[in-house]
């Protein structure tokens, strides 16, 4: 829900999720346009697309994708070619061949240990390009570490998250979520609990639903104090 001065916008969203890196810049975009945009909290939330993942298993992108989807490794390539041209018109380079595909789990994890320490939206960020630009294994301990450490966050704390399994149950709180508000696939974005925009829609989309929402958001906010005027006295000395 949204906090006393500020309207959220909840993005449920996966790391490996080419869409949701794309979804992102198109929203970003909105919010530069946004007149009102002081008035809106971000709060990232955890999706996986495929719990099921085991990290380690040695295929590419292209043949996950065709032994997920039941089609033939070329259409594979071709999906996502074409989702890397659209990435770049954006200034997002994707290098689906270099993806490391890998549980996302743990790095959902290491999303919401920087959302304490109000870095969620560095912690987005950085993973996106970690796993579609740079061909990282968020999967790997060395690496959450190291890239959590890139965002600001203390070491000792992240020693302790790839160490345990803490913020496994706010993982499971977001999906578990999702799946209560009907969420079927990501990006998906929540306007103040009022308004759902479903897929990395074009910034135009996003600005009218802020536009909608925020002012709907205001219309319900206290105007201030009604006062009613009396015999005071000021700091002017006056009585």
């Amino acid at each position: 829900m949204s906090t006393a001065n500020k309207m959220k916008v909840e993005i449920w969203s996966d790391i490996m999720c080419p869409w949701c890196y794309i979804g992102k810049r198109r929203f970003e975009a909105a919010m530069e346009q946004f007149p009102d945009a002081g008035s809106v909290e971000i709060e990232w939330h955890s999706f996986q697309l495929d719990p099921t993942i085991e990290s380690g298993h040695g295929d590419n992108l292209y043949t996950y994708l065709s032994k997920r989807k039941g089609i033939p490794y070329e259409q594979a390539e071709q999906m996502n070619n074409q989702v890397t041209g659209l990435a770049a018109t954006l200034g997002l380079t994707y290098n689906m061949e270099q993806a490391v595909v890998a549980n996302s789990f743990d790095a959902h994890r290491l999303i919401q240990l920087a959302k304490k320490h109000q870095l969620g939206d560095a912690a987005e960020e950085r993973l996106f390009k970690a796993y579609f630009t740079e061909g990282k294994d968020f999967s790997n301990p060395d690496t959450l570490v190291a890239l959590g450490k890139e965002i600001g966050l203390e070491e000792g704390v992240l020693n302790e998250l790839v160490g345990s399994q803490v913020f496994t149950a706010e993982v499971r709180h977001d999906i578990d979520e999702a799946e209560a508000l009907g969420i079927r696939g990501v990006p998906f974005f929540v306007f103040d609990r009022k308004y759902g925009v479903s897929g990395a829609q074009a910034s135009e989309t996003f600005l009218e639903v802020l536009g909608k929402s925020v002012a709907e958001w205001k219309s319900t906010q206290p105007s201030g104090l009604e006062i009613i005027e009396g015999q005071t006295c000021g700091p002017d000395g006056d009585c």
